[in-house]
Order: structure tokens, then C-alpha cells, then sequence
């Protein structure tokens, strides 16, 4: 069983460490073209009209003839779902903008009802003929948690799921681990080139892909740039096609200019709302929710109830504040995703005293009123944990009280039997 605090450890200790600002393509090639690293050239467009100018202003400054119509949307695989599509005039350009603007875009990656499209970018056809064969190619920036250290992941199977190439030819996927005492080294970028098969000027094109790459990734304090495909053109050139960027959210009191680029429309509407508020929430699958303080415990929590046979709807920290206001806020989160068919709170009573939280649960009970539909089970550990459990069996409420991490899950798997 691969329990939720696997997953998490695998990420960061800490879950509000690891929230990260997805882009889109166009937001991703303008931080790359910005290092100096080439790229395929689009413009952004959210209508029939603005696709057709900009493909005509493209013509005007590559000389393309045939246009690449790309849906907007922050998940991957848009090709497999209709999301990208060649036009060979203006016309096509046209119905192709009003068919992909507006779709309900659905791909492996995407939720099963898929994601709207609000906006495409009409890209320069970048596969043109010429003295060679086009070839594409792999290459990402990521941090490895397992040392510490960046690592650049390549291979020559570009345009590919990456997750089919490890599991079916692993012996294709290449790494290069940078120290960060130094830095990305000349060494490393030529290796790069040349185990991917380059040579003469699409060789020196890629080491020096790959060195502007890595700096795009230093520079936009950025925890991923997945370039899929990286295409060498028939005339030796090197230029990202696609760019899939993940931003860290830590950074972004010092990247302004990026924090400008997010896109709600592409959030999960209760993530959204959860961090206005200030509360470390993530949806998930199950039907558990979660209200919990710590990261550690939370994870715990999620355990738990997997053990018991449930799975947990959410991961919510509501931190060391669980007051009536406080707890209500969560509740009226958690209570968002229709799935939810009862809630855990499990808090332990360190900086604030456990008959607080008890008070601030009950508090919140009532002024929900017939808001809360399912059942609510209470586990409150540390200062003053017996007179919680008295404020909250004496409160008239139906919240169920227990002391023990397993007597708490017996209960919610009596609740939900």
C-alpha cells in the first residue's frame, strides 16, 4: 500500500513547501527566450480573430506558411485530446481557433470532466524540410530530493511519454546531477549533446541549449522545466517546441513578474479559496475529510484512515490557530467537495490548549447550523485533552468524541458502515 505520507515525504517534509505555480506553455517559452534559450515562436490569442492576426503577423516575421494551433491549458498530453492541430492557411486557422476555444480539453492529465480552454497560441511550424532529418529529444530540469542536488533529464525519445520510456526502455534515459557548488559544467553540457546523438552544429546548438536552459531554471527559482519536445530542425537548429514550468511559490516575493502570470482559471477552485484564507489545503479522491494541525500529524491522519479502509478527501493544516472562526472556515471548505461523507479533526493541544479547539468545534457547529450533513469525529491529544472531551460530549451536538488515533478511526469507519 503506498500510504499519502510516502508520497509526501518523496516531495518535501513539509506539504506547504512543496505548492507550486503552474504556467502555461507561452508564459514558459517567454522566461526561456528571456535566458537567450531559442524557442518555437507564437502568439497568444483568445479568439477566432486575434488567431488569424497573429498568423498573419507570424508569416510576416518567419515566413512560416503553416501555423500550429495550441490549446492553453496547464496539463500535459493536449495533443492526444484534440488540443493541438496543424493549420495550412488562414482558414483553417480560423475554424481551428473556434474549435479548440472554449473545449472542454480532456487528456490523461486532466480531471475526468477536463479543463475549459480560454486561450490557444498560434505557433510558427518549426518541421520544415531542409538539408537533414528533424529529430526530437527529452530534456527536463528538477530538483533530485534523494541528493540534494538539480538534475537535468534527457533522452532521445522526445514527444514521448517520459513515464512509457522508463518503464519500457529505461536504458534510455539519461541523468546529469550538478553540484550546486559549482554549478552546471562545460563538461556536462557536451555529454548531454553527445549522448544524444549530435554532432557538428546541432551539437554546439545543444550545449548551448542546455546551458541556457539550466540558467532559466536558477534564474526563475523554478522547481521544474520540462521541455518535451526539444527539436533539432533539418537546418542543425535547437529550440524548445513545448515548455512545461512548474514555478516555486516560496520564491515568488522575489519574482513579481512571475507571480503575475497565474492563472486561477486553471486552480482548483477550493485550493484557491483555502489560500486566500490562509489554510494548507489539498484536494484529493476520498471521502474523509481532514482538518488536522502539523504536517506530520496530518499525514498520520491520512494513514489512518487508509488503514481503515477509507480514503482521505483531503490534507488541511489549519496550523496552530484552531479557533471557532477558524474551524467554521475549514469546515465550510471541507464541506465543499460533495464526496466527503464525514470529517476527521485531529488536533494535538501544544500551543493551543485542546478545551479551546473543543470549544472553537462547537462553536462552529452551531453557527453552521444544518450546513454539516455528515458525521464529524473529534480526536483531541495534549494540554487539557479530558476537559475537551467533556465540552464535546456535555455541548448537545452530534460530534463524536474519542481519545485514542484508533478508537478515532473505528469511528469513522463505524459512521460510514
Amino acid at each position: 500500500m503506498l500510504l499519502l505520507s510516502d508520497f509526501y515525504s518523496e516531495l518535501n517534509s513539509e506539504p506547504d513547501k512543496f505548492y507550486i505555480m503552474n504556467i502555461h506553455e507561452y508564459q514558459g517559452k517567454e522566461i526561456l527566450a528571456s535566458y537567450g534559450v531559442r524557442t518555437q515562436r507564437g502568439i497568444v490569442a483568445n479568439n477566432a480573430v486575434e488567431a488569424v492576426a497573429a498568423a498573419k503577423q507570424l508569416t510576416a516575421e518567419t515566413g512560416t506558411g503553416w501555423h500550429v494551433i495550441k490549446a492553453q491549458i496547464h496539463a500535459g498530453g493536449r495533443g492526444k485530446g484534440g488540443g493541438v492541430k496543424l493549420a495550412k492557411n488562414l482558414q483553417q486557422v480560423e475554424e481551428l481557433a473556434e474549435q479548440i476555444i472554449g473545449m472542454q480539453l480532456i487528456t490523461p492529465q486532466t480531471p475526468p470532466e477536463g479543463k475549459k480552454v480560454n486561450k490557444i497560441l498560434v505557433a510558427e511550424d518549426v518541421y520544415y524540410p531542409g538539408e537533414s532529418e528533424t529529430s526530437e529529444f527529452y530534456v527536463s530540469v528538477l530538483l533530485n530530493r534523494g541528493t540534494g542536488r538539480n538534475m537535468i533529464m534527457y533522452s532521445t525519445e522526445g514527444g514521448m511519454d517520459i513515464e512509457e520510456v522508463a518503464e519500457h526502455t529505461p536504458h534510455l534515459i539519461f541523468t546529469e546531477e550538478i553540484d550546486p557548488s559549482v554549478g552546471l559544467q562545460g563538461f556536462q553540457a557536451r555529454r548531454i549533446a553527445f549522448n544524444l546523438g549530435l554532432s557538428g552544429n546541432a551539437f554546439k546548438e545543444m550545449v548551448k541549449f542546455i546551458d541556457a536552459l539550466y540558467n532559466a531554471y536558477i534564474g526563475s527559482d523554478a522547481s521544474m522545466f520540462e521541455i518535451n519536445p526539444v527539436l533539432k530542425t533539418s537546418d542543425n537548429k535547437i529550440l524548445a517546441v513545448d515548455a512545461k514550468v512548474n514555478i516555486d511559490d516560496n520564491a515568488l516575493y522575489r519574482q513579481a513578474k512571475y507571480a503575475e502570470m497565474r492563472d486561477i482559471r486553471e486552480e482548483n477552485p477550493i485550493e484557491v479559496e483555502a489560500k486566500e484564507v490562509g489554510l494548507n489545503y489539498v484536494d484529493l479522491d476520498g471521502t474523509v475529510g481532514c482538518m488536522v494541525n502539523g504536517a506530520g500529524l496530518a499525514m498520520a491522519t491520512m494513514d489512518l484512515i487508509k488503514y481503515a479502509g477509507f480514503e482521505p478527501a483531503n490534507f488541511l493544516d489549519v496550523g496552530g490557530t484552531a479557533d471557532a472562526k477558524r474551524v467554521e472556515t475549514a469546515f465550510r471548505i471541507i464541506l465543499k467537495d460533495p464526496n466527503v461523507k464525514a470529517i476527521l479533526i485531529n488536533i494535538f493541544g501544544g500551543i493551543v490548549r485542546c478545551d479551546r479547539v473543543a470549544q472553537g468545534v462547537v462553536d462552529a457547529y452551531k453557527n453552521m447550523g444544518d450546513a454539516i450533513k455528515v458525521p464529524i469525529i473529534v480526536r483531541l491529544q495534549g494540554t487539557n485533552a479530558e476537559i475537551a472531551k467533556e465540552l464535546i460530549d456535555n455541548s448537545g451536538m452530534p460530534i463524536l468524541s474519542a481519545v485514542q488515533f484508533q478508537e478515532a478511526a473505528d469511528q469513522v469507519k463505524a459512521a460510514l458502515s
